[in-house]
């Protein structure tokens, strides 16, 4: 009988977030998969020291690389020297890629938040009694602040003249919702009706223009193999727009859904696993 694949499961079962308890979902989910694959934990720093001994790298509750940012891009350059299999591929262009997409996009014309970051292009922004100014390599809310209008006008001493942070307007929103996708097929979605609890998520069935719109960024996208998190807001005039494309280690919430869609979600990535494992 062959060997099954190796798979070196990478997540911080330390790492802390609000409302959520991120271990949980990885001991679950890792365990599911030893039905599949032969499978083994490691903490983001030890994953350069222990890559080469699996058939693929999956990277899962790793925490905000931005903890870890020189270790994590050494491990990226490790990872296309070696030719090692790592999922999500590394090719992703959402928060993969930094939080360039949300101005690509806005530039574009997609349903996304408003985004510049140059001083310049203020007056592109619908005006707003507050805006949320965040670092470009931001995640987690980390560094995120709400700044009235008038603030915006001294801009320089929002934007170090770099491009290194961006600036939005505070949209005002009846909730948020996410859409969850295995490779390009949807699998669940999630919203918060609470917009003052964002962590308390319950099951949401999306209308036809709902997937519409997620499927818009995941096509855009353009990765054949990994687990994205499609994030949104809904206007008080009901529209959808884009919050996060999150393609690097998105937080799953499985604890959230039905017994019947947790298992259809875990037999998806199983074979989105073999699938790219082939």
């Amino acid at each position: 009988m062959p060997p099954r694949p190796s798979l070196l499961y990478v997540t911080d079962l330390t790492y802390e977030a609000r409302g959520r308890r991120y271990c949980d979902e990885d001991i679950h989910l890792s365990s599911r998969l030893r039905a599949h694959f032969d499978v083994a934990l490691c903490h983001p720093l030890d994953a350069i020291a222990m890559m080469d001994r699996f058939d693929a790298v999956v990277v899962r509750n790793s925490g905000p690389v931005l903890h870890y940012q020189q270790e994590y891009d050494a491990f990226r350059a490790r990872a296309a020297e070696r030719g090692t299999r790592v999922y999500n591929p590394l090719t992703g262009r959402g928060d993969m890629a930094g939080k360039q997409y949300l101005l690509d996009l806005t530039r574009a014309g997609y349903p996304v938040i408003p985004t510049i970051d140059r001083p310049e292009d203020l007056h592109h922004l619908p005006e707003s009694a507050l805006y949320a100014v965040k670092p470009k390599a931001g995640a987690d809310s980390i560094g995120l602040r709400f700044v009235p209008r008038e603030e915006l006008d001294g801009l320089d001493g929002l934007f170090r003249g770099d491009g290194d942070v961006l600036v939005q307007p505070r949209v005002d929103f009846r909730h948020e919702v996410s859409f969850y996708y295995v490779d390009d097929t949807f699998q669940y979605a999630l919203y918060a009706p609470d917009p003052d609890r964002r962590w308390v998520l319950e099951p949401y069935e999306p209308t036809a223009e709902d997937l519409a719109f997620a499927r818009r960024f995941i096509t855009w996208n353009t990765l054949d193999h990994g687990i994205q998190r499609v994030d949104a807001c809904r206007t008080q005039e009901g529209d959808l727009l884009l919050v996060e494309l999150e393609d690097l280690n998105p937080y799953l919430s499985l604890d959230r859904i039905p017994a019947l869609a947790r298992d259809a979600f875990v037999t998806a990535m199983a074979k989105s696993l073999d699938d790219f494992l082939a």
